[in-house]
């Protein structure tokens, strides 16, 4: 990679710097295809009025395009952010960075899932959804004009190189300890009122129950895997595309159904076990049936004590009945705990379906950089969760309402406030680890800082001409 990198770069800087490049865009990132050239020169203002897309920047030998500060900033407008300096200095700055990022993180084999990347893609769906000016998927497809299955689409890539990127920085900085010391000396002349605000915290009990599927359902969702199953062994189509067309996995669909190399460790236990045990690629599954819902899997190939299959995955519809059901049922476990006749935690270690919880009783655990921990920020709440603990007092039990769980399913829950620290100013003796996350954090940016200001220097770096008089946060972009 290093030895193509400069003469890569000063091939795309002659055609940077002499020529408006076109670009024919297919899906989010597109490709760039020059344009052929007539006889006939035409005038500047017409070659403006033309360009569908320019390369503006060359990082190494990445272009980036326009195209991708301008939905950097749509996203940004989505979110409400608010910029102090000049958008698209700003913009195509962070773009650079994180291209800086993904080349170290491609040359230490750093890798991402399709399972996390459509997580993490659905959780930012799900926050914009959340938006006080959007609330309804509706509005937010008419706002970003296109449907939640094409913004799926369109922000895998984008989610992959921000997972990769974050990855990369936290391996560099995955060494870095800080002393009580440090934490003291750091804060130690530091005038009260700019001392850290810590947001208001809250720990939080949850009870869930997943409605009861009819066996109804149950039979057409196996029905037509079992079709999908005599459609690829009659030959009349493929495994990959039948799990495009009807798969209900996000991340995967759109590649086929395929998973990529994992290991046992890493898949669901029901579905490892099945999917380790075959040898044929060209026999398929049995239907599974796992957490997710059921799935029919076709081996692609092994390699040593990894995988790679593929599979379809459909969920069985909840009706409306079955969510009143057991919302009925939810609500008359909470009655009798607001009544004493058992308390929410033996209620929650009996009763319910969330093995993340059920075991601490229904008490939800937290993990901030790599500190377990009960507190919640209400923002690092799940969405429907968080809007149910905002309108309880300490110790109330909450009215049953329906989420989607981590995996995706629909559930019904109801949950108990148990304990809420107000938005105040830390001290060292009650908010210790919140002023050693402060300190432990700028020691990183200082190392990400330096990281970013010598790779500069190393890295092929050329820019439109308009871009070189922008004033940039890190020295050494123009050259």
């Amino acid at each position: 990679m290093k030895n193509r990198h400069y003469r890569t770069g000063a091939i795309l800087a002659v055609a940077l710097l002499t020529m408006t490049i076109a670009v024919a865009r297919t899906g989010r990132m597109g490709r760039a295809v020059m344009m052929p050239t007539d006889s006939v020169v035409p005038s500047a203002e017409d070659a403006k009025k033309s360009i569908i897309d320019e390369v503006i920047w060359v990082v190494g030998d990445e272009a980036i395009l326009k195209s991708d500060v301008e939905a950097l900033r749509l996203q940004g407008e989505a979110e409400g952010m608010k910029w102090d300096s000049n958008p698209d200095a700003k913009l195509v700055e962070q773009l650079a960075i994180q291209k800086l990022f993904l080349h170290q993180a491609a040359l230490d084999s750093i890798e991402v899932t399709e399972s996390e990347i459509a997580e993490g893609v659905e959780e930012r769906i799900n926050y914009w959804i959340s938006l006080p000016q959007i609330g309804t998927r509706e509005r937010l497809e008419a706002y970003q004009k296109k449907s939640i299955a094409q913004m799926r689409l369109d922000m895998h890539d984008e989610y992959k190189n921000q997972m990769l990127t974050q990855r990369m920085q936290q391996k560099l900085v995955e060494d870095i300890k800080i002393t009580p010391a440090e934490v003291r000396a750091y804060f130690k002349d530091m005038p009260a009122d700019s001392l850290p605000l810590i947001p208001t915290m809250v720990e939080v009990e949850i009870i869930t129950m997943a409605p009861r599927v009819e066996q109804e359902e149950i039979n057409r969702v196996k029905n037509e895997l079992r079709d999908y199953t005599e459609r690829v062994t009659n030959g009349t189509t493929s495994f990959a595309t039948l799990a495009r067309m009807y798969s209900e996995d996000p991340g995967s669909a759109r590649q086929g159904g395929e998973l990529g190399y994992m290991g046992r460790g890493v898949l669901d236990p029901t579905f490892a076990g099945v999917a380790f045990n075959l040898t044929d690629p060209k026999k398929i599954s049995k239907i599974v049936e796992t957490e997710f819902g059921y799935h029919i899997i076709q081996l692609i190939d092994r390699r040593g004590d990894r995988i790679n299959v593929r599979h379809i995955l459909l969920k069985p519809k909840i009706s409306a009945d079955a969510v009143a059901k057991t919302e009925a049922r939810l609500d008359s476990v909470a009655n009798d705990i607001r009544a004493g006749k058992f308390t929410f935690e033996a209620a929650a270690s009996v009763i319910s379906d969330d093995k993340d919880t059920k075991n601490n009783n229904g008490l939800m655990a937290n993990s901030l950089n790599n500190v377990r921990t009960s507190r919640f920020a209400m923002r690092q709440l799940p969405t429907e969760v968080a809007r149910v603990v905002d309108t309880l007092q300490v110790n109330q039990v909450s009215a049953p309402f329906t989420m989607v769980n981590s995996k995706g399913k629909m559930v019904c829950a109801i949950v108990k406030l148990k304990s809420r620290i107000d938005e105040h100013r830390a001290t060292i003796s009650e908010d210790f680890q919140a002023l050693k996350d402060v300190v432990l954090n700028h020691r990183r940016e200082q190392i990400l800082n330096e990281w970013i200001g010598k790779k500069i220097k190393e890295t092929y770096v050329r820019m439109l001409p308009r871009y070189r008089e922008y004033k940039y946060e890190y020295d050494g972009w123009v050259k």
